[in-house]
């Protein structure tokens, strides 16, 4: 079976190689990681998001959720069961792989970017005021999290939405659809990078001490951390790559020989 790119696509598949080659030059730039900084504390509030949304869906409750400074986050969460722990666990990374394929699917569907921007700006504002300012209010006695945290999160979720919202209402389709896959390459790499961060540090050979996501399925599990950042990885890369073909590429049966992407030259 080969798998074409699809003629409609291929606009879409050269904004998505623009977005990811500006990404890529960004990482050798000197001080490039100030320009990219909101970028970064986005694809954190998705996947620290992606902790809380879980933690509640499975019955769970959340007492804060935070962004810090360097760009880290934590969700202080109390799961429902081991299969609420389970799940809240593993939403972080796997959540923001999800929704950097999401974006590429809307993307694809023509789904107006100006709408999606405004949504995203609507989300991070609705987790700001839910996670990180009601719930600490009803958590008092029980938070864990510093209220430097607490404050930090909040002027940065505001900023987020009023910047995301401001992008949907008043940029141009073309800026609108470029900042879209942007962001979604942004979360694609941002969880790719830190699944490989998080490898190395929950190596045995490391025996690092680090509290990461894999630490918590290790304690709730008995299974090394190092084994649940390989099944992570495992279910990123498979998402990514269904994503990429609902992206880009429609299938030919007839086809005979086995490359992978090829141009579609049928009129």
């Amino acid at each position: 079976m080969r798998h074409r790119i699809a003629e409609d696509a291929k606009p879409q598949l050269l904004l998505l190689l623009l977005a990811t080659a500006i990404t890529l030059v960004l990482w050798f730039l000197p001080f490039a990681e100030y320009l990219v900084y909101p970028v970064r504390l986005f694809a954190t509030f998705i996947h620290e998001s992606s902790h809380a949304l879980i933690a509640i869906l499975t019955g769970g409750s959340v007492q804060s959720l935070t962004i810090s400074m360097d760009g880290s986050g934590a969700v202080y969460s109390a799961p429902s069961g081991m299969i609420g722990a389970f799940l809240t666990s593993s939403a972080g990374y796997l959540g923001t792989t999800a929704f950097g394929v999401l974006m590429l699917y809307l993307i694809r569907r023509s789904f107006s970017p100006n709408k999606i921007l405004t949504g995203l700006g609507i989300f991070v504002a609705v987790v700001t005021v839910v996670f990180t300012i009601v719930s600490p209010v009803f958590n008092f006695l029980s938070l864990n999290a510093e209220f430097s945290s607490i404050v930090f999160t909040v002027v940065a979720g505001s900023l987020l939405a009023a910047v995301l919202v401001g992008l949907g209402i008043y940029s141009s389709a073309r800026t609108a659809n470029f900042a879209v896959a942007f962001l979604a390459v942004q979360c694609l790499l941002n969880a790719a990078l830190d699944l490989i961060n998080v490898f190395f540090v929950s190596s045995p050979l490391v025996g690092s001490d680090v509290h990461t996501d894999a630490a918590n399925m290790a304690l709730a599990t008995g299974i090394p951390g190092i084994m649940w950042v390989v099944i992570w990885m495992g279910i990123s890369l498979l998402m990514i790559s269904l994503g990429l073909r609902l992206y880009a590429v429609k299938q030919n049966k007839a086809a005979a020989d086995d490359s992978v992407f090829e141009t579609d030259r049928s009129v």
